[in-house]
Protein backbone atom coordinates (compact mmCIF):
# COMPACT_ATOMS: atom_id res chain seq x y z
CA UNK A 1 0.00 0.00 0.00
CA UNK A 2 1.01 3.28 -0.86
CA UNK A 3 2.57 5.55 1.53
CA UNK A 4 0.05 8.41 1.29
CA UNK A 5 -2.81 5.93 1.28
CA UNK A 6 -1.56 4.52 4.81
CA UNK A 7 -1.60 8.03 5.89
CA UNK A 8 -4.87 8.96 4.47
CA UNK A 9 -6.06 5.70 6.13
CA UNK A 10 -4.66 6.18 9.50
CA UNK A 11 -6.61 9.68 9.29
CA UNK A 12 -9.76 8.05 8.71
CA UNK A 13 -8.92 5.05 11.79
CA UNK A 14 -7.94 7.82 14.46
CA UNK A 15 -10.30 10.65 12.87
CA UNK A 16 -13.45 8.63 12.72
CA UNK A 17 -13.31 5.04 13.04
CA UNK A 18 -12.01 4.92 16.48
CA UNK A 19 -13.54 7.78 18.25
CA UNK A 20 -17.15 6.87 16.73
CA UNK A 21 -16.68 2.94 17.10
CA UNK A 22 -13.72 2.05 19.02
CA UNK A 23 -14.96 0.88 22.47
CA UNK A 24 -13.03 0.19 25.52
CA UNK A 25 -10.21 -1.86 24.84
CA UNK A 26 -10.29 -5.40 27.10
CA UNK A 27 -8.43 -8.50 27.44
CA UNK A 28 -11.73 -9.58 25.27
CA UNK A 29 -11.63 -6.60 22.52
CA UNK A 30 -8.28 -6.07 22.56
CA UNK A 31 -6.60 -2.80 20.17
CA UNK A 32 -2.80 -2.13 19.38
CA UNK A 33 -2.00 1.37 19.29
CA UNK A 34 0.44 0.17 16.75
CA UNK A 35 -2.28 -1.12 14.71
CA UNK A 36 -0.28 -0.28 11.26
CA UNK A 37 2.16 -2.48 12.38
CA UNK A 38 -0.15 -5.88 11.54
CA UNK A 39 -0.57 -6.61 7.78
CA UNK A 40 -3.55 -7.96 8.43
CA UNK A 41 -5.25 -5.05 10.67
CA UNK A 42 -3.70 -2.93 8.19
CA UNK A 43 -5.89 -5.25 4.85
CA UNK A 44 -8.70 -5.34 7.32
CA UNK A 45 -9.26 -1.86 8.12
CA UNK A 46 -8.57 -0.73 4.31
CA UNK A 47 -11.06 -3.14 3.07
CA UNK A 48 -13.24 -1.08 5.83
CA UNK A 49 -12.31 2.27 4.85
CA UNK A 50 -13.24 1.69 1.03
CA UNK A 51 -16.42 -0.12 1.62
CA UNK A 52 -16.54 3.14 4.34
CA UNK A 53 -16.15 5.75 1.22
CA UNK A 54 -18.36 3.47 -1.36
CA UNK A 55 -21.32 3.79 1.19
CA UNK A 56 -20.66 7.79 1.44
CA UNK A 57 -20.49 8.54 -2.29
CA UNK A 58 -22.67 11.01 -3.96
CA UNK A 59 -25.92 9.67 -4.92
CA UNK A 60 -26.10 6.42 -2.39
CA UNK A 61 -29.42 5.97 -0.35
CA UNK A 62 -30.27 7.22 2.94
CA UNK A 63 -29.55 3.60 4.09
CA UNK A 64 -25.87 2.94 2.55
CA UNK A 65 -24.53 3.51 5.96
CA UNK A 66 -26.61 1.10 8.22
CA UNK A 67 -26.05 -1.66 5.38
CA UNK A 68 -22.14 -0.55 5.83
CA UNK A 69 -22.71 -0.74 9.95
CA UNK A 70 -24.15 -4.02 9.70
CA UNK A 71 -22.28 -5.70 6.61
CA UNK A 72 -18.88 -4.15 7.14
CA UNK A 73 -18.12 -2.26 10.25
CA UNK A 74 -19.86 -5.31 12.61
CA UNK A 75 -17.87 -7.98 11.06
CA UNK A 76 -14.58 -6.59 10.82
CA UNK A 77 -14.64 -4.91 14.35
CA UNK A 78 -15.52 -8.31 15.59
CA UNK A 79 -12.41 -10.22 13.79
CA UNK A 80 -9.59 -7.40 14.48
CA UNK A 81 -10.88 -7.47 18.55
CA UNK A 82 -11.12 -10.84 18.88
CA UNK A 83 -8.95 -12.01 21.70
CA UNK A 84 -7.09 -14.80 18.92
CA UNK A 85 -7.47 -12.31 16.37
CA UNK A 86 -4.37 -10.17 14.61
CA UNK A 87 -3.78 -7.92 17.90
CA UNK A 88 -3.62 -10.60 20.91
CA UNK A 89 -1.44 -9.91 23.21
CA UNK A 90 -1.44 -6.29 22.35
CA UNK A 91 -2.18 -3.63 24.71
CA UNK A 92 -1.84 0.11 25.83
CA UNK A 93 1.36 1.13 25.67
CA UNK A 94 2.19 -2.62 24.08
CA UNK A 95 2.84 -4.05 20.70
CA UNK A 96 3.00 -7.44 20.50
CA UNK A 97 4.63 -9.20 16.87
CA UNK A 98 3.18 -12.02 15.55
CA UNK A 99 4.40 -15.31 14.08
CA UNK A 100 3.32 -16.02 10.71
CA UNK A 101 2.46 -19.50 10.51
CA UNK A 102 5.26 -22.09 8.89
CA UNK A 103 4.53 -23.34 5.98
CA UNK A 104 6.60 -26.49 4.36
CA UNK A 105 7.45 -25.76 1.19
CA UNK A 106 5.70 -27.56 -2.18
CA UNK A 107 8.02 -30.72 -2.72
CA UNK A 108 9.00 -30.62 -6.56
CA UNK A 109 7.06 -32.61 -9.15
CA UNK A 110 9.34 -35.98 -9.72
CA UNK A 111 11.55 -36.01 -12.79
CA UNK A 112 9.51 -37.05 -16.20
Amino acid sequence: MLSEELRRLAMWVEGLLLPVFGREVTTTAPWCPQWWAHAEAVARLHALWLAWQDANAPGRDMQSISSWIRDHLDVGMTTLRDPSGPFAGCKRGSHRDKEIPYVEPIPSPPPA
